[in-house]
């Protein structure tokens, strides 16, 4: 911006402050209120067209190139991995030659596509890209006018404004005549401009407008005729396509499901596909009795050596949840409807319970008694307030259910949560 502009600007700055906020008289003119509004539309629009014109240039472009890429990824996993370090049979050349050879066939199709395509795609830029850019550049130009009839409405208001108070002043000096002398001349001067360019624009304007639709006819015309060539001419090539390796004949889901088999079960198969991290045997603890130590593993052993023969742990259930899990019960929906007692009776397959032992002293009756269980399964926490143990932990009982097929509560190793109470037998 000039030094001059810039001057200008300052100088229309409280008229402008006045017209936004609607403050005193404005000048409006109804006809190039639509007319201006109109331009807006048309300048909106015709930047969509030409962006969107140019997306559809690259969409087809970057459709073949992905095309091409994607030929190359199955091309790579369909060759042999025999001399790989990772392959244990690296003698054995394993492969698909068939459909390697279908790759580059399919590759070679599709970048004789690009070749004929690339004329119709240079029609795109040349007809409707670049017309749409000529276009935006009239309307910048056109802009501009519609830019200096707001400088000259501005003006025009402001020196009426002016004019106005002076007049309306009662008792005026040598100086206000002076200056009513002035406003006069800058009225009169405002209003020739203002009027040359609001005439300007609304006369010219709509004959814009309809320049505007005999221009975009044939851009929507050949846009369409282009559009149906490139398309006739992929679905063409497409529909000739004459590689040994696809079974045409076939409905779509039929030749899959036969090129595919039973990899689906094979894949299933295989260990690592449903790896899961759970808790297993805890190593024996450096510290405490020897002779406690012996007899803990020796429990252990007996234990896993019975469940492995009889049945695996019983999955967790959840048959009545405890006032502790009420806030947590719909997370553990799944933990439902699970064992019945038949699951607690195989892990108490251990023999008869031992007597009970004599009743305490009444000196001692109102000492805590500490009652403690020990786990028979590996037990993962499956929601939040559950506790986790392993194979042979002594978990400290805070509050048992009435029966072994419900919610325990328990601590162990300073934290406290919820178990299975068919997991663990009481000592």
């Amino acid at each position: 911006m000039s030094l001059k502009g810039f001057q200008k600007t300052v100088i229309r700055a409280p008229q402008t402050l006045k017209q936004r906020f609607n403050i005193g008289e404005h000048t409006k003119d109804a006809v190039y209120i639509d007319a201006e509004r109109r331009f807006q539309e048309l300048e909106k629009e015709t930047k969509k067209l030409h962006d969107e014109s140019k997306k559809y240039f690259e969409a087809i472009n970057g459709m073949l190139n992905h095309q091409i890429e994607f030929s190359k990824a199955i091309q790579e996993i369909y060759k042999p991995i025999s001399g790989r370090v990772s392959d244990p049979d690296s003698i054995k050349q394993e492969g698909n030659p068939e459909g390697i050879r279908a790759c580059e066939e399919y590759e070679a199709i599709v970048r004789e596509l690009q070749e004929t395509l690339q004329p119709e795609l240079e029609m795109i830029q040349q007809r409707i890209i670049a017309p749409a850019d000529e276009l935006l550049t009239v309307i910048k130009v056109v802009q501009k006018s519609t830019v200096k009839r707001q400088h000259k409405q501005l003006d025009y208001d402001r020196h009426r404004a002016t004019l106005k108070k002076l007049q309306d002043k009662k008792d005026k000096s040598l100086k206000d005549e002076k200056a009513l002398y002035k406003a006069e001349n800058d009225v009169e001067q405002a209003t020739q401009e203002f009027n040359y360019f609001n005439d300007l624009l609304k006369d010219e304007l709509p004959k814009l407008f309809t320049l505007e639709r005999e221009f975009i006819q044939p851009l929507f015309q050949s846009f369409y005729y282009m559009q149906l060539n490139i398309f006739y001419t992929l679905h063409e090539r497409m529909q000739s396509i004459d590689i040994g390796y696809f079974d045409l004949t076939q409905d779509v889901e039929v030749a899959f499901e036969a090129k595919r088999g039973d990899i689906k079960d094979q894949v299933e198969a295989l260990s690592i596909v449903h790896f899961k991290a759970t808790g297993g045997k805890k190593p024996a603890s450096r510290y405490g009795s020897s002779k406690l130590a012996l007899e803990q593993k020796s429990s252990s052993a007996v234990i896993r050596r019975r469940s492995h023969d009889t049945l695996d742990a019983p999955p967790p259930y959840s048959s009545s949840l405890s006032p502790a899990l009420s806030s947590v019960s719909s997370s553990m929906v799944g933990r439902a409807n699970s064992t019945g007692s038949s699951w607690g009776a195989a892990a108490k397959a251990k023999g008869a319970a031992p007597p009970p032992p004599k009743p305490k002293p009444s000196r001692l009756s109102a000492a805590p008694v500490v009652e403690t269980a020990t786990a028979l399964y590996d037990y993962e926490a499956q929601a939040e307030g559950d506790l986790s143990f392993s194979l042979g932990d002594v978990i400290e009982i805070v509050q048992r259910g009435a029966t072994e097929n419900e919610w325990w509560t328990g601590k162990l190793r300073g934290r406290q949560g919820q178990f299975p109470g068919n997991y663990v037998q009481v000592n």
